[in-house]
């Protein structure tokens, strides 16, 4: 191993050590921590977990099966009970904040070499930053 190789190395451990100490992966933990403790959004959890199983297997057939109307229902209701839940809310936008931390890191590493390196970021329609081609809009959108 080269001595640049070995400097990558320290600086690669380095920035996950920062990353790891910050205040957003600190609240992610935290977050994480009181969403495990909470037994009601625990079984809210497991509860969308088997209809999320349910609603996979009536999408199969589509409108065509019995219970394709009943399920697609209870599947909304219930991922809407947990978009409400407070630690569950609180724990996905914990979620989101350490994304885009990481994604932001991953941006500055691949742009430090090449502007022309893509990183992935997710859903591209939803994305902070203006398209980086390919988009399909004709330019609309402000690429280049």
């Amino acid at each position: 191993m080269s001595i640049d190789q070995t400097e990558l190395l320290d600086g690669s451990f380095a920035l996950a050590d920062m990353v790891s100490n910050s205040s957003i992966a600190e609240d992610y933990r935290y977050m994480k921590h009181i969403l495990e403790q909470d037994k009601q959004a625990q079984e809210m959890i497991a509860r969308f977990s088997e209809m999320k199983d349910k609603y996979e297997e009536v999408q199969r057939f589509g409108k065509y099966h019995p219970d394709f109307h009943t399920v697609s229902s209870q599947i909304r209701t219930l991922k809407r009970e947990l978009d409400f839940h407070e630690n569950i809310a609180n724990f996905k936008k914990a979620e989101k904040e350490l994304e885009s931390l990481l994604i932001e890191c991953s941006r500055i590493l691949a742009y430090s070499v090449s502007e022309q390196i893509k990183v992935p970021t997710g859903n591209p329609f939803f994305d902070e930053s203006s398209c980086s081609g390919g988009c399909g809009s004709g330019g609309s959108c402000g690429c280049a």
